[in-house]
């Protein structure tokens, strides 16, 4: 034998490199099968299902805040409308009580100039608050007639003061909230 070569026994040699990546490979397969189209399709499954249980709640919280919202607002819409004359109402009741003071001072005095100039300043004071809450009398005599804004109560004949299509005169004072109508006007209308 020759002793530059050595002589290898296959029984001594368990495997060669290209048998042992082969081997590997064959494990790597055996460990971690590929899955099938129906695992596949399952894992798909189990995720949507995840993401519709996660969307589900999302839009159950939107729900229960939306209904939250709903009700807040509509109690304290509730609470304004309850509540919303009640600045209006606080500004009348200085004037109620100069109209007390007023019928107090009637039967106590007998001088009705003074009687009259006290109801005429309550008349001021009481026409000042409606007009700082927007409140504005219309002047309908001898202005044109307007169904918007007026209320014919009676017709009578056009003379030469006042021409037809003209009201002659006002039964009932119309007043604007805000250029609104509160009232109506009720007026005689020349034809």
């Amino acid at each position: 034998m020759n002793k530059d070569k050595k002589h290898v026994d296959p029984a001594d040699v368990e495997n060669t490199p290209t048998e042992q990546a082969a081997e590997s490979s064959e494990n790597q397969e055996q460990a971690a099968p590929e899955p099938t189209e129906l695992e596949k399709a399952n894992n798909l499954l189990a995720l949507k299902d995840e993401e519709l249980a996660k969307e589900k709640k999302e839009y159950m919280f939107l729900m229960a805040e939306f209904d939250n919202f709903r009700k807040r607002t509509l109690r304290e819409r509730t609470e304004l409308i309850k509540n919303a004359s009640e600045k209006a109402l606080q500004g009348l009741l200085p004037i109620v009580d100069d109209f007390e003071r007023g019928l107090d001072a009637i039967h106590d005095s007998s001088d009705a100039e003074a009687v009259k100039e006290g109801m005429t300043l309550i008349y001021n004071k009481f026409v000042k608050y409606l007009a700082d809450n927007g409140v504005k009398p219309m002047e309908s005599t001898g202005a044109d007639f307007n169904p918007d804004i007026h209320e014919a109560v009676a017709m009578v004949p056009a003379d030469d003061e006042t021409p037809a299509g003209k009201v002659k005169d006002t039964v009932q004072k119309g007043y604007m909230l805000n250029d609104k109508v509160l009232r109506h006007a009720k007026v005689v209308v020349a034809q």
